[in-house]
């Protein structure tokens, strides 16, 4: 099938023609008909597969023009970054109609941003947090709304947005279409679904959890956090590692490898988090995207439905806890039915967590030998001891003259107490202490 055979408005093929897009993807082909008969869908399929464009083709093959204020379309996202993103898909497939786009998101003026809703708008794609501000200013009017789209709807939800979204659907009339679409489909969204949502219609092309067969899988067992960072240094400086998207745990953690990674590899890493400002963040962004950068270091806010393209590698630092982050982060690569590959570092304790990310799949993750030339590091980290007692976990490493047993004191540590200056003086006189008051 082509899109031609979607039957699309002429703006729309040619669009699509000036991006090279001819064929549509599965997922695209599965939900186009059932969003133009106007019914609610949950869409399940893999990142990477184009999730994006399916519900954007049918909403936009129906839109129609009118001088109408308030908006026609909602689409929520669960980031600021999503929000750019698809507002700019959504550009680049109305260049030739006129409709009206505005992306609204937190971490900038919302004076603006409300203005820009107050003008007209046909499609607003926001974040839950801003959209409920402005809707509260009474800026915003959702009542006309005719169809919403909530994107990465099971990351909404670990993100703890479940009441901000419940909030969003009271404002919009009962009378709508629903449009769920995600990589995952877990009990909290079929929780949601249930309870919002009118009879729906689920639609997915993979089984839950399954990544593209086109992402190569890889796992080392890696003792500890500088053995890491020693085999992270390691296999950056191959220079087939291309286009780098490195995951970090800890915002903090993500900084302090930048700045010590930044000594070894200069000029060709950038960093982004929530702590970042938002100029900051998309800037990392844009450098990453057309290669200024060959490494960006990343929390889990670039693991949400980014579309940057040809990754050739995604690294786990650290084994993600959520079997289903896991699944968001490899999808940065491996897109577009372009090859990439995944690589997982799995100290001990994180092992539990390889175990239900490989149930998940119903595949295991291979495990390789860590290659030759990386120094395994004897030195753990607190959060790495099993428990004080065992000897071989140690925060620093001893001195090279380090000896057991007892070390003789320094002189000026020989020192005893030998009381105040009255008692030496009383000594010194009469060869014993004199003591005050009656005697015995």
């Amino acid at each position: 099938m082509t899109f031609e055979e979607f039957n699309l408005t002429g703006p729309l093929l040619n669009a699509l023609n000036d991006m090279g897009f001819t064929t549509p993807t599965p997922i695209q082909e599965k939900v186009f008909s059932e969003i133009m008969s106007g019914k609610d869908v949950i869409a399940i399929s893999q990142t990477g597969t184009g999730k994006t464009f399916a519900y954007l083709l049918p909403l936009l093959a129906q839109l129609k023009y009118s001088d109408q204020r308030q908006p026609r379309i909602l689409i929520v996202v669960p980031t600021r970054e999503l929000v750019l993103q698809v507002a700019g898909e959504i550009e680049k497939l109305t260049t030739y109609m006129h409709v009206r786009i505005v992306g609204v998101y937190g971490g900038t003026n919302i004076s603006t941003q409300k203005q820009l809703v107050y003008k007209g708008v046909d499609i607003l794609v926001a974040t839950p947090g801003r959209l409920i501000d402005i809707a509260l200013s009474g800026e915003l009017r959702l009542k006309t709304a005719k169809t919403l789209v909530i994107d990465e709807v099971d990351e909404m939800l670990n993100l703890g947005l479940r009441a901000q979204l419940a909030k969003i659907l009271d404002m919009l009339p009962v009378k709508r279409q629903s449009l769920m679409f995600s990589a995952t489909f877990s009990p909290n969204v079929e929780e949601l679904t249930t309870t919002f949502l009118r009879k729906t219609m689920r639609v997915g092309i993979s089984a839950q959890g399954t990544p593209l067969d086109q992402i190569i899988q890889k796992g080392y067992y890696v003792p500890n956090f500088f053995t890491k960072v020693n085999l992270l240094e390691h296999l950056l400086a191959d220079k087939e590692f291309e286009k780098v998207l490195v995951f970090f745990g800890s915002k903090r953690l993500a900084d302090r490898l930048h700045e010590q990674l930044e000594l070894k590899f200069p000029g060709e890493l950038c960093v982004i988090h929530s702590n970042k400002s938002q100029n900051s963040r998309i800037k990392a962004i844009r450098q990453f995207g057309d290669g200024t950068h060959r490494v960006l270091i990343a929390t889990d806010i670039a693991a949400r439905g980014l579309d940057i393209a040809d990754i050739t590698h995604v690294i786990n630092f650290d084994t993600p806890e959520v079997p289903e982050d896991y699944i968001h982060r490899i999808g940065r690569t491996g897109r577009a039915d372009k090859s990439g590959e995944a690589i997982t570092f799995i100290n001990e304790p994180e092992r539990v967590f390889q175990a239900g990310i490989e149930g998940l799949m119903n595949k295991p993750i291979p495990i390789a030998p860590l290659p030759a030339g990386v120094v395994v590091s004897p030195i753990y980290t607190d959060e790495e001891k099993p428990f004080a007692g065992n000897k071989n976990y140690l925060k620093i490493a001893p001195p090279p003259d380090f000896k057991k047993g007892i070390q003789d004191k320094k002189e000026k540590n020989k020192k005893t107490n030998q009381g105040g200056s009255y008692k030496r003086r009383l000594k010194a006189k009469y060869s014993k202490p004199k003591t005050r008051g009656n005697k015995p």
